[in-house]
């Protein structure tokens, strides 16, 4: 790259069409270029308390410990595991890809006694086998799992899994990262006790923020435990006290204001088309998606029962070169898809239909790039 460090940065203009970030409105854009105010002012106290409002509606939750934390997805991740689970405490994992892999790592170095329970890439977290897992060993005291599997493209039964959790008794966390705005999440009524998200995929906004939500029970047991949080900035006792009380706030750190800016205005979009709308959306441009990739003989990883509809897994043509069809279509074409990762490396590409990327028009944009890459 020929350029002078001191010229301004000007991105290219590219269809996102991976596994995140997604497209970003340019009302969300516009948004993050409004004047910076004060972390504490008055102004922004109300916007914090607009975001946790629209955050509660978008989880389904009257958890009044909703908030968000700086940092990507992976910060939810390290929020929820290391203030609910001290060492020694056993967790069962359920694991079907990379993020449920990456749990556990979370869980590990917090010392926690970690067990996992593990299912095929491409299938989805099976109810029955979690419940005999739990009723094998009775000092499992939390079971975490990934809702939408960004590595493979599955969608698991959220309120099946949450069912057996509360026939067992035990705590749940939840990573909703490529789930949330997609398809619906009903935290309060599966009985999930923590859960995260990202901005940058079906919020359509861009990445560095995750929010969160803990349930009175889980904070009740945070407060509880006999030893401190491992992350003081992750603490939610900590944190609580700048993101909890109506109207007011007590200083913990210095907010990323024109990130929340513009996570708001991604939020107040979503939900001024109405969740059900953006879920009927997203199922619109995959059905969309997979009728194309069908027609032109190929074929999807996972089962229909259990696919997600805004991370797409295709399964690559025999003779197909993964990597340069990826690139032509990056450096030609300006569209973004995504590669498999783990076992399915050079096996699947990972098609992102998340949030303004969700629309038919994108998707024919793709299958048209795709056919020409593939014919040269």
């Amino acid at each position: 790259m020929n350029r002078n460090v001191t010229d301004p940065f000007l991105p290219p203009q590219r269809l996102l069409l991976g596994p995140g970030p997604s497209p970003v409105a340019p009302e969300v854009l516009a948004a993050l270029a409004l004047p910076t105010i004060g972390h504490l002012d008055p102004s922004f106290i109300g916007l914090m308390d607009e975001l946790k409002q629209m955050l509660q509606t978008l989880f389904n939750t009257k958890n009044d410990a909703t908030f968000t934390v700086a940092g990507p997805g992976s910060v939810g991740m390290d929020a929820c595991i290391l203030n609910m689970v001290e060492a020694g405490d056993k967790i069962l994992i359920a694991r079907n890809g990379v993020f449920g892999m990456r749990m556990t790592e979370v869980a590990a170095r917090g010392g926690a006694d970690v067990v996992t329970l593990d299912f095929e890439w491409g299938t989805a977290v099976d109810p029955a086998a979690v419940d005999a897992a739990l009723s094998k060993d009775k000092d499992i005291k939390f079971l975490a799992f990934v809702h939408a599997e960004t590595s493979t493209g599955v969608l698991s039964d959220g309120k099946a899994i949450g069912d057996v959790a509360k026939k067992h008794g035990v705590m749940v966390i939840m990573d909703t990262v490529t789930s949330a705005g997609g398809v619906p999440i009903m935290a309060d009524e599966w009985g999930v006790d923590a859960l995260y998200t990202g901005t940058q995929k079906c919020l359509s906004a861009p990445p560095g923020l995750s929010p969160v939500s803990f349930s009175p029970r889980a904070l009740e047991h945070i407060k509880n435990r006999k030893t401190k949080v491992l992350s003081w900035f992750l603490d939610v006792t900590q944190v609580m006290a700048y993101w909890g009380g109506e109207g007011s706030r007590a200083y913990h750190h210095t907010a990323p204001i024109n990130a929340l800016y513009g996570l708001h205005e991604a939020l107040r979009r979503l939900l001024v088309e109405g969740l059900e709308n953006s879920f009927a959306r997203h199922r619109k441009a995959h059905e969309h998606l997979v009728a194309g990739l069908e027609k032109r003989g190929m074929e999807m990883l996972v089962a229909p029962a259990c696919r997600l509809p805004q991370l797409n897994t295709v399964k690559i043509p025999a003779g197909v070169d993964d990597a340069k069809v990826r690139r032509e279509l990056l450096l030609t074409h300006n569209i973004e898809i995504g590669a498999g990762l783990g076992p399915l490396a050079g096996k699947v590409w990972r098609i992102g239909l998340m949030g303004e990327g969700a629309r038919t028009e994108h998707v024919d944009t793709l299958l048209t790039a795709l056919d020409k890459v593939l014919a040269s």
